[in-house]
């Protein structure tokens, strides 16, 4: 019986009969000229520059394209990335966060925003398609992308959107934010201010602003981790009461209460916010919302103001913390929308401001803290990295990419102002409400 032998792989053919140098070649009408980065294909041929002037990035399957195909944009480059179909490589220049910078720079220069290719180019994109054989049906969706189902902004639904996300695991989150467990912006004296000082800071802010001494009945809308029902607690003697539909995060609050001996300061209630609030003549003496209205949805925001000013006393203060957003994509865009935070809304802060003064709230200060959160979000990528082995144990590589590609781009949206963050305080006109003549916070 003869033996066989399997023929060597034949090397990459180089230049214009390689897969990056034809791919590079259709996509000149869509990117306005020469190819912006260093692209690598898998069959290890490599087209544009390559003196590190620009990103490399590389497809390192076919299926890249199909989703790209499928999803032109953000959510197919979203989905290619995560599942590690596409890789934007790093090195001593270049990381993701300067290589998203330079894409948008580069779609800026160029116009790209604008215009539709010809028709002409689209079909070349077919072709060549075809020819690579990524045409098909669309690939399923990432295992990591949500799939939320019911009516937009019932209960059922809001829970299982934010089930989504804040129930991801609880040692997840204890690896990327400061002990207090505070998953909002910061409040930084410095840049090189610590972030667990930042955030201490933050809650100490918002204590003041709304005003808690010894005693004060307090509601926490959405409390999180419950880092600010604790602080409230701990450090004014505030009677607290919190409020979440993360039933992973009322475990996690629930244990800190019990270690810290505040079972008669602090309870935490798993429930919706529209079921917050007190009856009559039991209002609360203040109410704070941190991070939070973003989840309520447009249609349900006089709802949300209607809760806050309904849950606190004639004369009560009432704070929010809360990200604002103009434009196209009041969600976030089609990454945040499909992978991190499904059905969230943000508007510009004016648009909030509105909602708050019809359901009869007196606005009496908005402090922008825009430039806290990039400094936030610097502090959490560092402590992602430091412990990106151990997330990866957690929940796996792609939801890591996921959180990669996530941290990254919210920084770059409130360092180039796509996205603010404001805490606005209020009062419940009706009562004295002891706001200072001059702002002492």
């Amino acid at each position: 019986m003869t033996a066989t032998t399997t023929p060597p792989v034949a090397p990459p053919v180089p230049g214009q009969h390689g897969i990056a140098y034809r791919i590079s070649q259709v996509l000149r009408p869509f990117v306005g000229g020469d190819l912006p980065v260093h692209l690598v294909a898998w069959d290890g041929s490599d087209a544009g520059p390559t003196d590190g002037s620009v990103p490399t990035i590389e497809l390192r399957s076919p299926d890249a394209l199909r989703r790209l195909l499928w999803h032109p944009g953000e959510l197919g480059a979203a989905q290619a990335y995560v599942t590690g179909e596409l890789e934007v490589v790093e090195d001593e220049r270049w990381d993701l966060d300067k290589a998203l910078t330079h894409a948008f720079a580069v779609a800026r220069e160029r116009g790209l925003s604008s215009g539709r290719p010809d028709p002409r180019a689209l079909v070349s994109a077919a072709r060549l398609a075809r020819e690579l054989g990524v045409l098909g049906k669309p690939l399923p969706n990432p295992a990591s992308q949500a799939e939320i189902n019911g009516r937009l902004h019932s209960k059922l639904r809001d829970r299982a959107s934010i089930s989504f996300h804040y129930d991801l695991s609880n040692e997840f989150y204890e690896a990327i934010l400061e002990p207090h467990m505070a998953y909002s912006s910061g409040y930084h004296s410095s840049p090189d201010q610590p972030l667990t000082e930042a955030q201490a800071a933050k809650l100490d802010l918002v204590c003041r602003k709304v005003g808690l001494t010894e005693g004060s009945r307090f509601l926490d809308v959405g409390c999180g981790w419950g880092s600010l029902s604790l602080y409230a607690a701990e450090h004014f003697g505030a009677r607290v009461t919190g409020v979440t539909i993360a039933a992973e995060q009322k475990k996690f609050i629930d244990a800190r209460i019990r270690e810290r001996g505040l079972e008669d300061r602090v309870e935490i209630r798993l429930q919706d916010y529209r079921d917050a609030v007190p009856p009559r003549g039991r209002e609360y003496d203040a109410v704070a919302s941190i991070e939070m209205g973003e989840h309520v949805g447009q249609g349900n925001y006089p709802t949300y103001a209607q809760v806050l000013h309904d849950s606190v006393r004639p004369g009560g203060r009432v704070l929010i913390q809360q990200m604002s957003r103009a434009g196209k994509w009041p969600g976030g865009g089609p990454f945040i929308e499909s992978f991190i935070a499904p059905d969230m809304h943000m508007r510009p802060v004016g648009q909030t401001v509105g909602f708050l003064e019809q359901a009869g709230l007196e606005v009496r200060d908005v402090h922008a803290m825009r430039e806290h959160y990039v400094l936030t979000v610097a502090g959490w990528l560092e402590r992602f990295h430091e412990n990106r082995a151990r997330l990866v144990d957690l929940v796996g590589e792609e939801v890591v990419r996921v959180w990669y590609l996530y941290l990254v781009g919210g920084s770059m949206a409130f360092r180039d102002g796509r996205m603010g963050v404001d805490q606005i305080t209020m009062v419940r006109p009706g009562g004295a409400h002891t706001l200072p003549l001059v702002r002492d916070f």
